[in-house]
């Protein structure tokens, strides 16, 4: 049995080997794996399967059961006839067996039933047919045990002679023997608890000895004290200085002799107490001398009598003596069937527990090569998914390229397979089909994770564009979902700031630049807006933002109307914002009625609705709120959201500036052909790039934004530049060029790549240098406004003058 177990151990081992060495290109692929719903995909283990161990093939031969050359195994064996049985050892395992059971389960009480381990795997398992060399062994052993019988050599060792004296002696009670290990192990429990409790009585003991060696020093001090305070109040008077000085010395060396003669005794104790225990230790070993020469002089007056009653044995010639002494050598033959009983079952544990440690390392092995299979599979469909958006993009740009515009009469047959084609391309893939999902994934699904719609429904030219534009960021976020990504260090970090206060560092700079995890970007946006408001926050009542929106809703002011004119042109491409009903329609309009009872002299302006929407997407109201109040009131120069705008035509002239120091080819290209990209630009500013790039780029914009204030808009407002200043120099005239410029940062996908551009490329980028360019263009502009102020009022006072022009109107009262 145990050589057809080993048999179907190799062939398995032989199997998974041959499964991890193969290609498995042919095999059906896995199930669609469920990607994270955050930016950063979870880091994926590592995809190599790892090559055969060798420490465990080492390990499976050491513990590989040995079988003799000489042994007949397997179809020899199966061949073979039955052999015949020796008395010596036909005998049946099936009490034993039982017995093992029974300790097996009173040694493991507490444990499960299925944990239970049983030596044999049925209840009755007789070696009937031992192989020849096993008969041969067992008589050559019985041969050599009657030879030195003859011999009269009865010094064996004495090891040997303990165990037959005690199978001669109790024969008939191997229960007994087989149930003393419980005994044994109660014994050496008793004696664990016994050692246990003399450790803690020794460590009380030393407690009392310290207790009263503090007792004796406050004992001398007191006595030292009082007295000092009688010599002080009785014998002081009259007595020279000089003999008050001696005396003093005399007590304090009477003092110092007593301290020597108390740590002598308490020294003499300690040692008397250690001669007392060598004593007993003495005494111990005596004793113990005394029990083992009394068990030698036993064992060999044993050793003796079993001699001479093999002697009368030899020397009876008389049929009549020999029945009357026959029992001896039966009870000698049955010890010896005894011994080779228990040695046959010792070999019988050894082989099983070989066998099983040998099952148990291949199971570990091949759980992980299934595992590290596992981990390959998933990659594999990673890859190829991510390389099927690419390919579908492809063709779907292909086929836009392919279609005519003008319609003709007769249609040619490509013509009708093109329309077909583009007609199957924008057909919506259905949602409820399980089985079709496990051999297509779904590519692209109707809105993204922040709940932007990712293929628009009117134009069918921009459905093409817009769906070959989701799939390849959905191939790039396949491809970085491959490699190692920042989805482990964040866990560390957060990790690591459980048990104190998160503050800004390098590290987290770091981190946030990479972009924050979709799972904890809430976490982390509400922390920085934190960051920037605690001062307004702190001096605030409590219940501030409830304060200000019952307000509010009680008493609207002149913002209320433009706000809801604005609330369903805010992200109409959004889900959350695409209808009255909408969630976060309502949340909305809170925020911005209470800001605009917070900051009257701003009220409301077109495109705080978009930043309070991006803040929505990961932030409660109050949270918005104050983020709000952030981007507003801390990271933008005031008037940036007033009537005039004056901020935000600063900022713009400060990017002109940095645009042509930074990209100098570029701003020479603009300044040729009179592109003024400001006019694109200062969207970009006032609503922080909200509908100008792809939502995963836009996201990891704000994470950076909210982190480390305005200064990113200007990075990557210059890096989205320069990612596209190649394509940007090859247009050649000023139409082309700023027709260009109105869609081309929804053409940028990469966000690691404009990352790596604004944070790496584009160093140094002092913030110093953009608030003393604030600062200039500021007084700059101010003066220019105070000069179209003045055109304005002799407009006015000239048209009030001069009949001619009263029909003239300007702007504003045209406006209102």
């Amino acid at each position: 049995m145990t050589y057809w177990l080993q048999e179907l151990q190799q062939k398995r081992w032989e199997y998974c080997n041959n499964l991890d060495a193969a290609k498995r290109d042919s095999r059906t692929s896995p199930t669609p794996s469920d990607f994270s719903k955050g930016l950063v995909a979870k880091d994926n283990p590592d995809l190599s399967i790892l090559s055969q161990n060798a420490s465990a093939e080492k390990a499976r031969n050491i513990l590989a059961v040995e079988t003799s050359p000489t042994d007949l195994v397997g179809e020899q064996a199966a061949s073979q006839p039955a052999p015949v049985q020796a008395s010596a050892i036909n005998f049946s395992l099936k009490q034993w067996s039982t017995e093992i059971k029974n300790s097996m389960s009173s040694l493991r009480k507490g444990s499960n039933e299925n944990r239970r381990s049983v030596f044999y795997t049925t209840e009755e398992w007789e070696l009937l047919d031992p192989t020849p060399k096993d008969l041969e062994d067992s008589m050559a052993l019985e041969e050599k045990r009657k030879h030195l019988a003859e011999g009269n050599k009865a010094r064996r060792p004495l090891k040997d002679m303990i165990g037959s004296s005690k199978n001669r002696n109790s024969s008939d009670s191997s229960p007994t023997e087989w149930c003393s290990g419980n005994g044994n192990r109660l014994v050496s429990e008793l004696q664990l608890k016994y050692q246990s409790q003399q450790e803690e009585l020794e460590k009380l003991k030393k407690d009392l000895l310290s207790q009263k060696e503090l007792v004796r020093l406050l004992q001398q001090t007191v006595r030292s004290s009082q007295y000092d305070k009688y010599f002080a109040s009785h014998l002081c008077e009259g007595v020279p200085k000089d003999t008050l000085e001696l005396l003093h010395q005399k007590d304090d060396q009477i003092l110092g002799l007593n301290n020597q003669l108390e740590k002598l005794n308490l020294e003499k104790d300690s040692l008397q107490q250690e001669v007392k225990n060598l004593k007993c230790k003495v005494g111990e070993l005596n004793e113990r001398l005394g029990m083992l020469m009394e068990t030698i002089q036993a064992k060999d007056e044993v050793i003796m009598k079993l001699s001479r009653q093999l002697s009368e044995c030899e020397d009876s010639t008389s049929p009549q003596s020999g029945a009357i002494n026959s029992p001896t050598p039966t009870c000698t033959n049955k010890e010896l069937q005894e011994l080779d009983r228990l040695k046959d079952n010792l070999q019988g544990y050894k082989t099983q527990n070989k066998f099983l440690n040998k099952e148990i390392l291949e199971l570990s092995t091949l759980r992980r090569n299934a595992e590290a299979r596992e981990r390959e599979w998933q990659a594999k469909y990673t890859s190829l998914e991510a390389k099927l958006c690419q390919i579908e993009s492809k063709y779907l740009i292909l086929l836009q390229e392919m279609k005519t515009p003008v319609c003709s009469e007769d249609q040619s047959p490509a013509r009708e397979v093109i329309t077909q084609l583009l007609e199957d391309a924008l057909k919506a893939e259905p949602s409820e089909q399980p089985e079709q999902a496990f051999f297509k994934p779904h590519l692209v699904s109707e809105y993204d994770i922040y709940g932007f719609q990712t293929i628009p429904e009117d134009d069918d030219e921009e459905k093409l564009v817009a769906k070959s534009r989701a799939l390849d960021l959905k191939s790039l976020s396949l491809s970085e979902n491959r490699e190692i990504s920042t989805g482990v260090k964040w866990e560390n970090y957060l990790a690591s700031t459980m048990n104190r206060e998160m503050m800004r560092c390098v590290e987290l700079k770091n981190l946030i630049r990479s972009g924050i995890p979709h799972e904890h970007r809430s976490k982390m946006w509400k922390w920085c807006v934190n960051l920037h408001v605690k001062k307004f926050k702190d001096s605030a009542v409590p219940g501030y933002f409830q304060v200000l929106l019952q307000k509010a809703l009680e008493k609207p002011n002149p913002a209320s109307k433009q706000i809801e004119l604005d609330l369903l042109r805010t992200l109409p491409n959004n889900k959350h914002y695409s209808s009255p009903t909408s969630e976060g329609i309502q949340k909305l309009r809170n925020v911005l009625l209470a800001f605009s009872w917070r900051n009257p002299d701003i009220g409301y302006c077109q495109g705080l609705n978009r930043l309070v929407a991006i803040a929505l997407l990961y932030l409660e109201q109050e949270d918005a709120f104050w983020c709000l109040v952030t981007i507003v009131e801390v990271f933008m120069p005031r008037d940036y959201y007033t009537k005039t705008l004056l901020g935000s035509q600063v900022d713009q002239r400060v990017f002109k500036d940095l645009l042509s120091e930074k990209l100098p080819r570029l701003h020479a290209h603009f300044e040729q052909y009179k592109v003024d990209y400001t006019l694109i630009t200062f969207n970009w500013f006032l609503v922080v790039f909200v509908d100008s790039v792809v939502s995963d780029i836009l996201f990891k914009i704000w994470d950076s934004f909210l982190y480390e204030g305005p200064k990113v808009i200007f990075r990557f407002a210059l890096a989205l530049f320069k990612y596209k200043e190649e394509e940007i120099l090859k247009l050649q005239d000023s139409m082309s060029i700023f027709k260009y410029l109105r869609y081309f940062t929804r053409t940028i996908l990469d966000a690691r790549k404009l990352t790596a551009i604004a944070f790496g490329d584009l160093n140094p980028f002092p913030l110093r240098q953009i608030r003393n360019r604030r600062a200039y263009h500021l007084e700059k502009v101010r003066l220019e406004l105070t000069e179209l102020e003045a055109i304005r009022e002799d407009f006015l006072r000239e048209r009030e003058t001069c009949v001619e022009k009263r029909d003239l109107i300007s702007d504003d009262e045209e406006d209102s």
